[in-house]
């Protein structure tokens, strides 16, 4: 559980990071894709740190994290079709995506890894905190491909606005179920 939650913290601090790179260049630049995905990373860095801090309330801690999570994902809604509409999606060096690309695929694994194991584990907060990790690998996956899309020719205007609309339903879709997934789960810590 240390090793867990020393993990946590190290991602709530480059979670807080990420978000604070993305609310201001946001609101630098005037893109409501950056800045609703820098608060989106603010909202779900603040479940991480309730999560860490909490040794009482699981119960009731357990049961927010999974709303939050139901809930954060009506706004990605808007961010999905903001993305469809009228953002495509920020141009970037083939070496630069390259290395988003690492870091993204290598985020999700891990998420996906842990949670696996943390179903085995009889820890509710670690379940959260899995939980948690995968809605944030989830918005990473969507916003590399979002840029990927735009950084690389060979797709028309209209492919890429099918591609963000159906990789931005699916981790719309993805956020909610992990957030009735921790509603469901019934833990003994």
């Amino acid at each position: 559980m240390d090793k867990t939650l020393k993990s946590s913290s190290l991602s709530l601090l480059i979670n807080i990071a990420f978000s604070a790179y993305h609310i201001t260049f946001g609101v630098v630049t005037h893109s409501w894709w950056l800045f609703t995905v820098g608060v989106y990373y603010l909202i779900l860095s603040i479940m991480r740190f309730v999560v860490i801090i909490t040794h009482k309330n699981i119960q009731f801690i357990t049961k927010f994290t999974g709303i939050m999570l139901m809930v954060l994902s009506i706004p990605l809604a808007g961010t999905v079709i903001l993305a469809v509409v009228t953002d495509r999606g920020t141009v970037f060096h083939m070496i630069v995506m390259i290395a988003m690309a690492t870091y993204t695929f290598t985020k999700v694994t891990l998420a996906v890894i842990n949670l696996i194991r943390a179903k085995k584990h009889a820890s509710q907060k670690v379940f959260m905190l899995r939980n948690i990790s995968l809605a944030t690998a989830a918005v990473s996956l969507f916003s590399l491909q979002r840029s990927m899309l735009v950084s690389f020719e060979g797709m028309t205007a209209l492919e890429i606005q099918i591609m963000n609309a159906a990789t931005g339903s699916a981790v719309c879709v993805a956020v909610f179920v992990l957030g009735i997934n921790l509603l469901q789960k019934r833990y003994e810590k």
